[in-house]
């Protein structure tokens, strides 16, 4: 029986701001100045806008806004971020106001290894003031408080072949910075005690939107900006360790993965390439 919440809709406006697209320029380290008023917004960079800015009284103990408000409460208090897939439809100008419609489109309810899981998946449309221009799905999963006599998950091992490869040092800074901009409160990424004694995390977790973005970065280098991107997060990163982007190319776009310092997988992803589409609104 489908969940009662599905098909709950919800919009918040906001102004393409040009000094956070400049904190997330620098932030993430990229080259060059960054872009301006009247130039199109970076691929991904969205991410830093239509912010859910809610008060201190309604998070949970985990820092995020709590369950049973948007998202219905589904008994599950540990939330992480599963993935997501991307269509880029038209550019969004810096400086000017645009809206992001979300929908939940599903929910549904499954049982793995280490107990009873919840899958949430969002569908977030983004449009100027010419029309539509992101589709974007978030895959979300709740489950149960780890098991602290439980065994550490093991991991699969990345993939070899890359042709393109890039090591990045994710530490404590950068994931504040992150944090920040993002407005995430999530305490995994900057209370390293509560991601240890409560979440069972054995450093502070690097944001899978992060590397995602990252991986983006080095496939735009060499194809510009796709029509699709596709990622699935696989290990959580930590803090500790560097973490190495690795690309190859494919017939239509790039096919992408982020490796840990022991050589496991962190997330896997894929664009596909865009036809010649307008660079400004």
């Amino acid at each position: 029986m489908d969940h009662p919440a599905i098909g709950r809709t919800r919009a918040i406006s906001d102004l393409i701001d040009p000094w956070r697209e400049a904190a997330l320029h620098a932030a993430l380290d990229l080259a060059g100045p960054p872009p301006g008023a009247g130039d199109a917004l970076p691929s991904f960079h969205h991410w830093i806008y239509f912010l859910e800015a809610a008060p201190g009284r309604a998070l949970g103990r985990d820092g995020h806004p709590a369950t049973g408000g948007f998202i219905p409460d589904l008994g599950l208090p540990r939330r992480m971020w599963a993935g997501g897939r991307l269509e880029f439809h038209r550019p969004l100008p810096i400086g000017a106001g645009a809206e992001r419609r979300t929908t939940i489109e599903n929910i549904t309810r499954k049982s793995g290894r280490s107990g009873p899981l919840a899958f949430v998946t969002l569908r977030h449309e983004i449009s100027g003031a010419h029309g539509l221009a992101i589709t974007e799905w978030q895959d979300l999963v709740y489950r149960d408080d780890a098991d602290p006599a439980a065994p550490a998950p093991t991991s699969a091992p990345a993939p070899a072949g890359e042709s393109r490869a890039r090591a990045v040092a994710l530490g404590p800074v950068a994931l504040f910075r992150y944090s920040a901009l993002t407005f995430n409160g999530h305490r995994i990424h900057y209370d390293r005690e509560y991601a240890r004694d409560v979440e069972g995390y054995p450093g502070l977790v690097v944001h899978g939107p992060l590397i995602a973005q990252l991986l983006l970065a080095l496939a735009e280098e060499h194809h510009g900006p796709p029509a699709r991107f596709r990622f699935r997060a696989r290990a959580p990163g930590f803090d500790f360790e560097e973490i190495t982007l690795c690309a190859v190319d494919v017939p239509a776009g790039a096919r992408l993965w982020a490796k840990g310092a022991d050589g496991r997988l962190l997330m896997e992803a894929e664009t596909s390439a865009a036809p010649a589409r307008q660079r400004s609104a």
